[in-house]
């Protein structure tokens, strides 16, 4: 799996270099600033970005900026953000097109390389990751209205659940119920969302678009 990686720390540009190499990625570009990061996605066309935020020459939003261009270009290029910071207009933007393979990690709340190896993968599958904190500041306005609106708490619940990319075994022991119980809520949330029935993978993505997007 081949990896564009931009971060403009040299230390930890590298560490992450070693740490996904270490995991059976390719490293196709590892670049430190915003044109370098453009160019190396368009001239690559990897399978995954890693992506910082704020880059050179600017230290603003760069890093988003690049990744906004490249999906323009190369529609669904999948894309996670690693920054220390949540830029929410940006964030939208990124997940506007309904495409899904879409990231957003803060750097202080990966926990472990698992965590982190793991949401590369997902979001180079089409999936999202999703951090929580990302979440809560993206969907801060109301759903009165939209279909969101027809929700119950406890589905609502699930969907929050399921744009940290959580899987229904996960959530289950997350809530404390059963795994069927989840299924149950998530066809719900797929029936009240009107997404049509083209398989439960792709559903999910446009159910946490929906979400992410109110």
């Amino acid at each position: 799996m081949r990896v564009v990686l931009a971060e403009d720390l040299a230390l930890l540009r590298e560490g992450l270099v070693s740490l996904l190499e270490s995991h059976d990625f390719e490293i196709a570009a590892a670049v430190d600033n915003g044109p370098s990061l453009l160019k190396a996605l368009l001239d690559h066309r990897p399978d995954v970005a890693v992506v910082d935020v704020r880059l050179p020459p600017s230290f603003t939003d760069e890093g988003l900026q690049a990744a906004l261009e490249a999906r323009r270009q190369v529609p669904g290029l999948p894309v996670l953000v690693l920054s220390q910071y949540v830029e929410q207009l940006y964030a939208r933007e990124l997940l506007a097109d309904g495409t899904g393979a879409i990231g957003y990690l803060l750097k202080d709340r990966v926990f472990d390389a698992a965590q982190f190896v793991d949401a590369v993968r997902r979001v180079a599958a089409g999936g999202t990751a999703m951090d929580p904190e990302v979440i809560s500041r993206l969907v801060a306005s109301g759903t009165r209205g939209t279909p969101l609106s027809r929700l119950t708490p406890r589905e609502t619940e699930v969907l929050e659940l399921m744009a940290q990319g959580r899987s229904n075994a996960a959530i289950a022991e997350r809530l404390v119920v059963t795994e069927r119980a989840v299924t149950k809520h998530t066809a719900n949330i797929f029936t009240k969302l009107d997404l049509p029935v083209t398989g439960d993978d792709n559903r999910r993505v446009l159910a946490v678009l929906a979400y992410l997007n109110r």
